[in-house]
């Protein structure tokens, strides 16, 4: 299993829902925990990263903090519609770990923060592995 950064893979954050002209949502994307997106409070939070072509993946792992309850949806559609659940975890901190079916395709990502431990969150980095 390789685990790339989403940079690599040429993706891209196309939507957020907040953004903060010292951490914007384009940190997400490349590669390091050093760098950030910060929610300006209030929830949901969200995030959509659009691949440069459909990625077959079988995990992701999100590094972040304040985030009790994340949901990852998809879609294979190239005008980002139609999502559909992936998983959805809660009760996590600092590095959380959420698991694809093997084999998955998308060309979208949709991260939904539906709580936070606090007002604030930031999500630092995701990857992909393939």
């Amino acid at each position: 299993m390789t685990d790339s950064s989403l940079s690599s893979l040429g993706a891209k954050v196309v939507v957020a829902s907040s953004g903060d002209e010292n951490h914007p949502p384009e940190n997400i994307t490349d590669g390091s925990t050093e760098t950030f997106w910060m929610s300006t409070g209030m929830f949901p939070q969200e995030f959509i990263v659009r691949f440069a072509e459909a990625t077959t993946m079988s995990a992701v792992t999100v590094d972040s903090y304040n985030v009790k309850h994340l949901r990852i949806e998809k879609t294979a559609s190239q005008n980002a519609s139609q999502f559909e659940l992936v998983t959805e975890k809660g009760k996590g901190n600092v590095h959380l770990q959420y698991l694809f079916l093997n084999g998955s395709s998308a060309t979208h990502l949709r991260f939904i923060i539906t709580t936070g431990y606090d007002h604030f969150v930031s999500v630092h980095r995701v990857t992909v592995q393939n």
